[in-house]
């Protein structure tokens, strides 16, 4: 399975498409808890608009997203304490489903993790490929 990772954080909406066409994605996989922004247009209703516009299809997949405390922690640069709460948050039986589907999503489309962090190593993207999907190829687009 290949699948990219994408964060919109210091982007405009027309990169963050463009990028993810050149790539050749066909599907973003949103996996914040809560998709809202204050960046305009990277809301869940305004980017699936925008992405439909280009042919790319959105999945919303809450379960997979950092809890408070774990976005806390990422913010704090406190990376051990993420993994740790997020470990816990992919124990959750809802978590364990929405991966699996993410898996059977990204290896049936083309598809990309979309989180706020343009940087992997910061995001919570890197810990949920480790754990759900270890032996994916992944792509980092603007990492």
């Amino acid at each position: 399975m290949r699948i990219f990772t994408i964060g919109y954080e210091a982007t405009t909406m027309p990169e963050l498409v463009a990028a993810l066409t050149r790539a050749g994605v066909r599907q973003v996989l949103d996996v914040r808890a809560l998709p809202l922004s204050r960046r305009p247009g990277f809301s869940k209703t305004p980017l699936r608009g925008a992405l439909a516009e280009a042919g790319i299809g959105y999945v919303h997949l809450r379960a997979v997203g950092t809890p408070a405390a774990g976005r806390e922690a990422a913010r704090k640069g406190r990376q051990a304490e993420l993994e740790r709460i997020y470990s816990g948050q992919l124990e959750l039986p809802e978590a364990i489903a929405q991966g699996a589907q993410m898996v059977e999503l990204a290896t049936e489309t083309p598809s990309a993790l979309l989180c706020f962090e343009r940087e992997p190593a910061g995001c919570h993207r890197l810990l949920l490929l480790k754990w759900v999907a270890p032996h994916a190829e992944v792509t980092h687009l603007f990492a």
